[in-house]
């Protein structure tokens, strides 16, 4: 059975005989045709995120944004994927000696964005970074038994608890048939394509699930390539745009319009879906950068109160709040170079002031937080 997003192949003989999906190259041939509701939501989403960019690039504390935003992203992407942990968690200030699994596979997936990102400034997106981003992702936690750094070199499949080959919801391409398609992908990552940048990035995205190079982690580097190729395309200039909480929240609709692809070739139902998911994130990602803004600016001003050099010294203390929300006294202290007690004493000026409020003790030590900051981050956790 094939179409034009490419054919299920028989695998092995006998008892053991299994058919497995080959994709067929990007683009799609004949080519994606748009009608009149999904041009209009790709020129929504298009401005949306020019919106976006515009803004990230104008606000003073965009770096902060974008540091909190990959924790946000890393948090639910690794939900989608079945990882029980909050936001709080991840925000521990103890976080190195209470670390567990779920939580270890959310900072990992930290490590691994940050590291993408700047990796790309000596390479393309290709396989050798995907593989690379990988191995930063799947190093040292769960799955770390699955070869980090390497496509597989065995059959995978996707299905529910115990499920096996013979039941399976959906089988990727078999060893040599992945290594094929990868291979064409990064050819179509690194050439110029008349289709917009974002049909181009839902196509990629689509792509790179329906491979599944990988024996653990494809979700998570799929939807990381979304931001990856954004930003190699220039479409934009900071990585604010994750759309995992979008898919999370239509998870469902998410897994089924991908398998409808590859059931019957349509590409541009997905395409629609996905034009969807990045006018709605963007418009999020706009409101959340103002609303972090007015707290910003409304803390600066309950600061100004302060003679010169206590002023100064609470400044640099906010700057750390807003990187490290969720604080206890001593880190703190040595993070800003500040004694113990001076330290405890701005953070009661901060609680005086509605900034910070103690939320928990960890043994002795009291747990502060930057609550009205933590508020708006928590939004769909």
């Amino acid at each position: 059975m094939q179409n034009r997003s490419g054919a299920f192949v028989l695998n092995l003989s006998g008892e053991a005989q299994y058919r497995s999906f080959c994709p067929a190259p990007l683009p799609p041939s004949p080519p994606v045709m748009l009608d009149e509701e999904t041009i209009a939501l790709l020129i929504e989403a298009n401005r949306k995120v020019a919106l976006l960019d515009g803004l990230s690039s104008r606000i003073p504390n965009m770096d902060l944004f974008v540091a909190m935003y990959i924790r946000k992203e890393a948090l639910v992407s690794s939900q989608i994927e079945g990882t029980q942990c909050t936001l709080d968690d991840v925000l521990d200030p103890n976080i190195e000696r209470n670390v567990n699994g779920d939580v270890s596979d959310v900072i990992h997936y930290i490590k691994a964005t940050e590291f993408a990102i700047e990796r790309m400034n000596t390479l393309p997106l290709c396989n050798r970074l995907i593989k690379e981003t990988h191995a930063v992702l799947l190093s040292g936690v769960r799955g770390g038994e699955k070869t980090p750094g390497e496509f597989r070199f065995s059959q995978n499949w996707i299905g529910g608890q115990g499920s096996t080959l013979k039941n399976a919801r959906y089988i990727p391409p078999n060893p040599q048939d992945m290594i094929e398609a990868m291979t064409d992908l990064e050819k179509y990552m690194n050439t110029d394509d008349t289709l917009d940048p974002l049909i181009r990035a839902a196509l990629i995205h689509y792509q790179f699930e329906t491979i599944h190079p990988f024996l653990d982690g494809n979700g998570r580097i799929g939807r990381l390539l979304i931001t990856l190729f954004l930003m190699q395309t220039h479409i934009l200039s900071t990585p604010a745009l994750y759309i995992s909480c979008y898919l999370k929240s239509n998870r469902i609709e998410y897994y089924d319009r991908m398998s409808e692809v590859r059931k019957s070739g349509n590409y541009e139902q997905w395409i629609g879906f996905f034009l969807r998911a990045v006018a709605q994130t963007a418009q999020d990602a706009i409101e959340t950068i103002d609303k972090l803004t007015v707290i910003h600016r409304r803390c600066l001003s309950a600061l100004m109160e302060e003679a010169p050099r206590v002023r100064a010294n609470l400044e640099r203390f906010l700057a750390y709040i807003e990187k490290s929300p969720i604080i206890d006294i001593k880190k703190t202290s040595m993070a800003l170079g500040f004694s113990y007690n001076t330290t405890a004493k701005y953070a009661d000026i901060l609680i005086g002031k509605g900034i910070l409020s103690q939320t928990s003790k960890a043994g002795k030590a009291k747990i502060y937080s930057y609550t009205d900051y933590l508020a708006i981050l928590r939004k769909d956790t």
